[in-house]
């Protein structure tokens, strides 16, 4: 690649570009992060990408020459036309720019039937949770992702039990995330506040059907429900949120082995699995 940092300042300059933290800008500047996170999506020449936050559009170019297609979306106006430039000049045919909120982007739109995908995405802090949330419990998630996002998140994504948390188990329940290494503010510029990850993830549950979607749902009802007030046991929780009497739930708790003292962030992936299981029926 060329030298990113020198070529990206230039283009601001050129631009009148002033990167908005409101919107995540800030734009990544060490060359082999980019490649480390090109190795990490281990894109095959028939993949389809969808790219989130392609900004000035180094990695897009990148992707578009190992990939089939790339389907790079942005929301900010004003980059969104830089990009098309920026493609356009490279002479990238494999290339389309939608211009648009990813939280509101529609894979049925831009795929074709069967067409399975990728993300690749330099995420604004702000809006990881909804954007993992909305394309891991899509009735068309992707393949796999490779996000880079900050790095306190990343390791609230991985961690376990005892820790768990509702964005861990709300990641986990699709497949196993992987941090592939750290990235400093130093990396960016302008330099955010935090250092990042990158992150990887494979999709590895069965193709979703309407069925699955609807016991999906009711898993997460649950979850949330026994998330809601961290400080106190599941038990309660539950109690509190579901329509079942105190006998059924610790008869439901006992068979999936949690124990009745137990806090919900203590419970293994499995162990939600058997306890929602036991539970369903009462589920509102």
């Amino acid at each position: 690649m060329e030298n990113i940092a020198a070529r990206t300042k230039e283009l601001c300059r050129l631009y009148e570009i002033k990167p908005a933290r409101s919107k995540g800008q800030n734009f990544l500047i060490n060359d082999g992060i980019y490649q480390a996170i090109i190795a990490a999506a281990a894109i095959d020449p028939g993949d389809t990408v969808v790219e989130v936050g392609p900004g000035l559009g180094f990695l897009t170019a990148e992707l578009a020459r190992r990939a089939k297609r790339v389907i790079a979306v942005e929301l900010d106006d004003k980059l969104a036309g830089i990009l098309n430039i920026a493609i356009t000049s490279q002479e990238v045919a494999n290339v389309e720019i939608i211009n648009q909120d990813i939280l509101r982007f529609n894979p049925d739109k831009y795929l074709g039937s069967g067409e399975d995908y990728r993300v690749v995405a330099n995420l604004p802090y702000n809006i990881t949770s909804i954007f993992l949330r909305t394309f891991l419990s899509s009735p068309r998630p992707p393949r796999s992702l490779v996000l880079m996002l900050q790095k306190e998140v990343a390791e609230r994504i991985i961690t376990t039990a005892p820790d768990m948390s509702l964005l861990s188990l709300s990641v986990q329940y699709y497949g196993t995330p992987v941090i592939i290494r750290t990235v400093p503010a130093s990396d960016f510029w302008p330099a955010p506040a935090v250092d990042s990850a990158i992150l990887r993830f494979f999709y590895e549950r069965p193709q979703p059907t309407p069925a699955s979607l609807a016991a999906d749902k009711q898993f997460f009802h649950v979850a949330r429900i026994a998330f809601s007030a961290k400080r106190k046991m599941l038990k309660n929780n539950l109690l509190a949120g579901l329509k079942i009497k105190p006998v059924d739930l610790e008869t439901a708790m006992l068979a999936a082995g949690v124990d009745l003292q137990a806090r919900a962030e203590s419970l293994s992936l499995e162990q939600w699995q058997l306890l929602v299981a036991a539970v369903r029926r009462f589920v509102l």
